[in-house]
């Protein structure tokens, strides 16, 4: 069984945002970037179902500047097997991005997609299940196990209510949670091969999709800094300041 894996760069999760002065959008001038922290989840799902032996190849394909070639090489190191660059300098929106993915999944017909539920630079949570219904596949989203059984395949769910079991049949997208694994980290030989792997590169026109953003960022601001706490001598003192202050009460 083939697996297809989206993995996305973006300012690596550790790195403190700043905010262009113009407030045009973030600055990523000298800023790390990394591999989004939910796509390093569907890649270690699908090194796992690869050694578990139910999938037979991993490919992954990354949107983006050259530079994301870096994350391929990264997903490559942790255990896939080939890799695709479909390489734009373009703004790519969630909409492009599922489009592309499914152009991807024509050509390359995996029995299934994993992504990230969301990347945590824009925070849109919606490419997994735009590529779903581009496809017309089943979809289980906010993965916290995924079990493969012959054609189909299990996925429990994170929900407001705890958690749902849904019953997918092949091929199938799904976009992983948190507690769905802990990546591993890439070992030196590993990522020495990695070098030597395949990884193909294309630009959206050869996949027959035109990168057209349709939402225009008006203004970025930074979060208000919070204010500091103050101490009260009493809960009179408390119950007044949350009433007449705070008005929450």
């Amino acid at each position: 069984m083939k697996v297809l894996v989206a993995v996305k760069r973006v300012i690596d999760y550790n790195v403190k945002v700043r905010v262009k002065p113009d407030n045009t959008g973030v600055d990523l001038a000298n800023v790390k970037m990394a591999m989004n922290p939910f796509c390093e989840i569907a890649v270690e799902e699908a090194v796992r179902l690869k050694e578990k032996g139910v999938a037979s190849e991993i490919v992954v394909v990354s949107i983006g500047p050259k530079a994301s070639q870096e994350q391929i090489r990264t997903a490559l190191a942790l255990g896939a097997d080939r890799g695709i660059h479909i390489e734009t300098d373009e703004e790519v929106q969630s909409l492009e991005a599922a489009k592309l993915l499914k152009a991807v999944v024509e050509k390359e017909e995996p029995k299934l997609v994993i992504l990230g539920k969301q990347s945590i630079d824009s925070d849109n949570n919606q490419t997994g299940q735009m590529l779903a219904a581009l496809t017309g596949m089943g979809q289980g989203t906010f993965a916290s196990e995924v079990v493969v059984d012959g054609d189909k395949v299990n996925v429990t769910r994170e929900v407001d209510g705890g958690l749902m079991t849904v019953a997918l049949n092949l091929p199938a997208v799904v976009t992983t949670d948190l507690r769905l694994n802990e990546p591993r980290y890439a070992s030196l030989p590993n990522i020495m091969k990695a070098k030597k792997k395949p990884l193909d590169a294309m630009s959206p026109a050869d996949l027959g999709v035109e990168i057209a953003p349709r939402l225009t960022t008006l203004k970025v601001e930074a979060p208000a800094a919070r204010q500091a706490g103050i101490k009260v001598a009493d809960v009179a003192e408390l119950v007044d300041k949350l009433k007449n202050e705070a008005k929450v009460i």
